[in-house]
C-alpha cells in the first residue's frame, strides 16, 4: 500500500489566468482527479499548465516538492523534464540542415565515422527512433554507474559491438542511443558543445529564461527533490548525472518556460514550419507502418483526438507536454516521482478528460455488437497478465508458452495499474488470422491503454495486442 501524502492546492495567478480561466466546476475536477492521481501513486507533487490559442487558461501546482522539509510545490518549481530534452535535439539537428550543415538522409558515418554501425543507418533514422541500437542507458543502468559522470566515448562503450535489435528503418522502438549520438554530431557540424548550441540557438531565442541542466539543480531555489516509488515504497531518488541523461535527457525547467518552448517550436521561431510539421507527423517503417513518432513527437491521440507530445522520464521525476491540435490546446505536467504508469502522463490525460468532458464520454461509448463469453475471457486472461497466472484453458498452447516465458514481465508493466474500473468493448476485425476483440480498459483519472484479444477459429485466445 502507498504511504498518504499530505496535498496542498495552491493559488493560481490571478494574472496569469485573466485571459481566459477554465470555469469554477472543471477546475475543481481537474484538481480532484490530480489529488487522486498523486495520492494513488505516491506522488509527492506537481505542476500543471493549461493554454488555450496560446493563453495560460489554468496553471496549478499541488503537494510537496520537498518531502522531508515540507516544501510546498509551487507555479515556479523546477523539475527535471527529461526525455521532454530530445524536442531540443531534433530542433537542433533541422536548424543545422536549414543551415545545409547537415542532411538528415546521410549516413551517420558521415559525421561519426567510428560510431556503432554507422555505415547502416541515417541521421533520420536516428531522429525517427528506427534505427536498431540497442540502449545504452539499460546497460549502465544494469551496472548501476547511471549516476557516475561519463564521456560520450564513454557512454557509447556501453553498445559497442553490440548487433543492430532489428534492420535499421524496418521497426519502431525507443533507443537513448539515437540522441546522444545526434548530440555528438551537434557538436561536431557546428563546433559548439551541445549545451552552448542548446542555450544560443534554442533557449534564448524562445525566450526561456528558467531551463537549464541537472548539473544546476543545487542552485536553483525550489528544485523539486526527486523520487521513487518500489513496491509501494515511495524513497528519494538517486541522483542522475547530467553527462549521462546529456542529449538525451538533462534539462531541468518550469512549467512556464516549457510553454514557451511549446510556442516558439510551433510558431516557426525555431525551425521552419515545414519542418516543425516533420517533427509532427508520423514516420513511417520501410514497411509503409505508421510508427506513432515522428522526430522527437509521439503522434497518437487521446479521447479520440489527435494528439502531438512527449514524456519525460528521470530517476525521479516523470513529465509530459502534450498538444491538442484540433483544439489548439497545450497541456503540460510535472511530477517528483519516477513510477510506471507514469505520474506526469495520467495527469495530462486526466485534465484534457475534465477539459472536454463530452469527448471523453464519446471515447467511453462502447461499440455496438459485444459478446459477454468475450469479454469474460479478455476480463480473465488481462487478470492473469497482472498477476502472473494465466488460465491457459483459454489460451492456445503457444500463446500459453509464449507467456509463461513472459509471466514476470507482464506482472511488472501491468501489475502497478491496479484494479480496472471499466472495461469497455471497442469494436472486432481480422488480422493475422485472428478476430481481435479491441478493449479500453482504465484504471481511474488519466489512465488506460487498449488491448486486442486475437481468438483462433477454435475460440482460443491465439494473439494479443496493447496499444
Amino acid at each position: 500500500m502507498l504511504r498518504p501524502i499530505g496535498f496542498f492546492l495552491l493559488s493560481v495567478s490571478t494574472a496569469a489566468m485573466a485571459a481566459a480561466p477554465v470555469d469554477p466546476q472543471t477546475a475543481q475536477h481537474i484538481d480532484a482527479d490530480v489529488a487522486t492521481i498523486l495520492q494513488r501513486t505516491g506522488t509527492p507533487s506537481a505542476t500543471i499548465e493549461v493554454t488555450e490559442h496560446g493563453q495560460v487558461v489554468y496553471r496549478k501546482a499541488y503537494g510537496l516538492s520537498d518531502r522531508e522539509k515540507r516544501t510546498p510545490a509551487t507555479v515556479d518549481t523546477y523539475y527535471e523534464i527529461g526525455s521532454i530534452t530530445k524536442q531540443f535535439t531534433a530542433a537542433a539537428m533541422l536548424q543545422l540542415q536549414e543551415a545545409g550543415k547537415l542532411r538528415l538522409d546521410d549516413k551517420l558515418s558521415v559525421y561519426l565515422p567510428q560510431a556503432p554501425h554507422a555505415d547502416e543507418l541515417t541521421l533520420r533514422q536516428l531522429l525517427e527512433q528506427v534505427s536498431g541500437l540497442p540502449d545504452y542507458l539499460d546497460a549502465m543502468d544494469a551496472a548501476g554507474t547511471d549516476t557516475k559522470p561519463a564521456s560520450f566515448d564513454q557512454l557509447i562503450s556501453y553498445v559497442a559491438g553490440k548487433p543492430l535489435e532489428f534492420t535499421p528503418g524496418s521497426k519502431w522502438e525507443y533507443s537513448n542511443t539515437n540522441y546522444i549520438l545526434a548530440g555528438r554530431v551537434i557538436e561536431v557540424v557546428s563546433h559548439e558543445s551541445y549545451q552552448h548550441y542548446v542555450q544560443t540557438h534554442l533557449l534564448e531565442p524562445a525566450g526561456m529564461t528558467h531551463t537549464f541542466t541537472v548539473a544546476d539543480e543545487k542552485r536553483l531555489p525550489g528544485m523539486a527533490i526527486g523520487y521513487t516509488s518500489e513496491k509501494g515504497r515511495v524513497d528519494r531518488a538517486r541522483a542522475f548525472d547530467a553527462t549521462v541523461g546529456w542529449s538525451a535527457g538533462f534539462l531541468v525547467s518550469t512549467v512556464a518556460d516549457l510553454e514557451k518552448w511549446d510556442e516558439a517550436l510551433r510558431g516557426g521561431r525555431i525551425v521552419r514550419p515545414a519542418d516543425y510539421t516533420l517533427m509532427s507527423t508520423s514516420a513511417k517503417t520501410t514497411g509503409g507502418e505508421d510508427t506513432g513518432y515522428g522526430l522527437a513527437l509521439f503522434v497518437d491521440s487521446l479521447d479520440d483526438q489527435p494528439r502531438v507530445g512527449h514524456t519525460g522520464g528521470s530517476l525521479g521525476f516523470t513529465s509530459a507536454n502534450e498538444y491538442f491540435p484540433k483544439q489548439d490546446v497545450q497541456v503540460i505536467a510535472f511530477t517528483n516521482l519516477r513510477s510506471d504508469p507514469e505520474p506526469g502522463e495520467r495527469v495530462t490525460n486526466a485534465v484534457f478528460s475534465d477539459l472536454y468532458p463530452a469527448l471523453a464520454a464519446a471515447a467511453e461509448r462502447p461499440a455496438a455488437g459485444e459478446d459477454p463469453k468475450v469479454t469474460a475471457m479478455a476480463q480473465g486472461v488481462f487478470a492473469g497478465l497482472q498477476s502472473g497466472t494465466e488460465d491457459s484453458a483459454d489460451l492456445t498452447p503457444h500463446l500459453a508458452g509464449k507467456l509463461q516465458g513472459l509471466s514476470q514481465h507482464f506482472v511488472e508493466q501491468f501489475g502497478p495499474y491496479g484494479q480496472p474500473t471499466q472495461f469497455i468493448y471497442k469494436g472486432k476485425r481480422s488480422a493475422g488470422g485472428f478476430t481481435y476483440y479491441d478493449y479500453l480498459i482504465q484504471f481511474g483519472p488519466g489512465s488506460e491503454f487498449k488491448l486486442g484479444v486475437g481468438l483462433d477459429a477454435s475460440g482460443k485466445v491465439g494473439s494479443l495486442s496493447f496499444g
